[in-house]
């Protein structure tokens, strides 16, 4: 099925440094309104307002000066560093200063020089020298000002870090023109779309309040919180270092936040946290959901709990800059999309198809690897590796990602549809599953499904084997028999996720397999 927005195109692109719309043009912010708090530190109540500087200045003067750059996790340990800059190639490093004996080991892996290192705040004990304090040389007329450069649709602005269906991760590319379009569809969302809710957001006497947990190298918080890509409307963003369930509730009811951004695993972290129902929810007027498939019944149990507000589900991919597809706003600007059955032919109403995506704001590539590209980038069109059905009413519905499906006696099995199954369980015995594909088959390549489950406290009273034997009536009684757990259950204490919430199941999987062949060998 091929389908186009149904919204209007938006005018042409001009040659333009991104940098301009966001901070110096009579559209941006900075040239219209006065000075507010942009960011509060939730942990320490710690403001930095519009004009302040702040270490996130870096990547806007990165802008300014039209000098690509790549984002890495904080959580990256050595060996992932060093992928990292093996595929980005950088001249030089910026790093907390937490985290530089973990940077020190990477760059030598790779020959960064550690003259090229420098730290993002504060102090280091060997004397580094901090993006600061390159800051205030230039203020001071030891190192020259750069001028804000022009930039052309393909320069190239900065590197994200995407594994897409297989293999390590890759960096794709994004160009002024995904970032530029990407602005400017920002624009007519919050100002020109009738059904956007954001438009009601603004108080006259202070910002909205909008929480931040998620990490700034994802491309969420990057194009939103740091290059606050709706910068046209003033919006405050509480930012906290890292999840944590307890801390984020109690941040809602302190800051009175009015915007919520989650991933599905934090939703049901939250839902079934004890002070969950305790906790005023009555600030909150929008909460979006991405990164990851949201079922069903945890969207309408979490919803439930407010009186008011918008829910607001989103799909992207991180190449094409962020968002592909959202609920309540009627469409996005210039996608073109269509479902591609496994044989090249074009999938049907309702039917499954890999989603294939055509919009200006979709990546140039990989970065360095040719194979990658070759792959993913046909004839303009991105190859998102999600399978989804599109509907009579030109709605797209998630089904799986292609590299977790597998197939059970020649009928494609998905992990997500299993455990929405488990999930909705209504004892509650568990607060959270993950499925896979395991070698339990008839054949010696044929996978079985598998599940890992956490017990909640009342699947804990009730007692694990009672907890797996209700699950596996409850699979049974409401999936095919190919769809039936075959590969058994497995509680586990926690599933193993990314720091933005996607589920790890090949840990999971490989871990097992690992047993799995010890035991066939005793």
């Amino acid at each position: 099925m091929h389908i186009k927005s149904r919204l209007p195109d938006l005018p042409p692109i001009p040659d333009a440094n991104i940098f301009d719309l966001l901070f110096t043009s009579s559209s941006s912010q900075g040239a219209q309104i006065p000075d507010y708090t942009v960011y509060i530190d939730a942990a320490t109540g710690l403001r930095h307002s519009l004009r302040q500087p702040l270490q996130v200045q870096l990547a806007n003067a990165l802008l300014a000066i039209t000098t690509p750059f790549a984002n890495s996790s904080t959580y990256a340990t050595v060996y992932e560093l060093t992928h990292a800059l093996r595929t980005a190639k950088p001249k030089v490093l910026f790093v907390r200063p937490a985290l530089l004996p973990i940077a020190l080991a990477a760059a030598k892996e790779v020959g960064l020089s550690e003259t090229q290192i420098y730290i993002l705040e504060g102090t280091s004990s060997d004397g580094r020298l901090s993006s600061q304090g390159l800051a205030n040389r230039v203020r001071k007329g030891s190192i020259a000002r750069e001028p804000i450069r022009p930039a052309k649709k393909n320069t190239l602005t900065y590197l994200v870090s995407s594994s897409r269906t297989s293999g390590l991760p890759k960096g794709g590319l994004l160009s002024w023109l995904p970032m530029e379009t990407f602005g400017r569809r920002c624009s007519w969302e919050l100002y020109g779309s009738k059904g956007g809710k954001f438009l009601q957001l603004t108080s006259p006497k202070e910002p909205p309040i909008a929480l931040c947990f998620l990490p700034l190298y994802h491309a969420y918080s990057l194009n939103v919180v740091a290059f606050r890509m709706f910068s046209i409307v003033p919006l405050t963003y509480v930012i906290m270092d890292k999840w944590n369930t307890s801390a984020v509730l109690k941040a809602i009811s302190k800051y009175h936040v009015n915007i919520l951004a989650l991933v599905p695993s934090a939703m049901h972290q939250l839902l079934n946290h004890l002070e969950f129902t305790k906790t005023d929810f009555s600030s909150v007027i929008s909460t979006s959901c991405g990164v990851a498939h949201l079922p069903t019944t945890l969207r309408d149990k979490f919803f439930s709990r407010f009186n008011n507000g918008t829910l607001w589900e989103g799909y992207g991919t991180s190449e094409v800059t962020l968002g592909i597809s959202r609920k309540t706003i009627n469409g996005l600007f210039g996608f073109k999309v269509r479902t591609i059955r496994e044989d090249g032919s074009e999938a049907d109403v309702d039917e499954p198809g890999e989603l294939w995506v055509k919009a200006p704001v979709v990546a140039l590539g990989y970065y360095r690897n040719e194979n990658a590209t070759r792959e993913a980038f046909v004839d303009g069109w991105l190859r998102t590796g999600d399978w989804m059905h599109i509907d009579k009413n030109e709605f797209l519905h998630f089904v799986e990602r292609k590299k977790d499906t597998f197939k059970v006696e020649g009928a494609q099995v998905s992990p997500s549809e299993i455990e929405n199954v488990l999930h909705a369980q209504p004892d509650g015995l568990i607060i959270d599953a993950c499925v896979g594909g395991v070698s339990r088959g008839r054949t010696s390549d044929e996978k079985v499904p598998r599940a890992w489950i956490v017990l909640s406290d009342e699947g804990k009273q009730r007692g694990a084997e009672e907890t797996v034997k209700v699950l596996e009536t409850r699979t049974k009684e409401n999936l095919s028999p190919y769809k039936w757990l075959r590969g058994g259950f497995e509680v586990a204490d926690v599933i193993p996720k990314t720091p933005t919430g996607k589920i790890l199941r090949r840990l999971l999987q490989e871990k097992f397999e690992a047993q799995y062949v010890a035991r066939a060998k005793l």
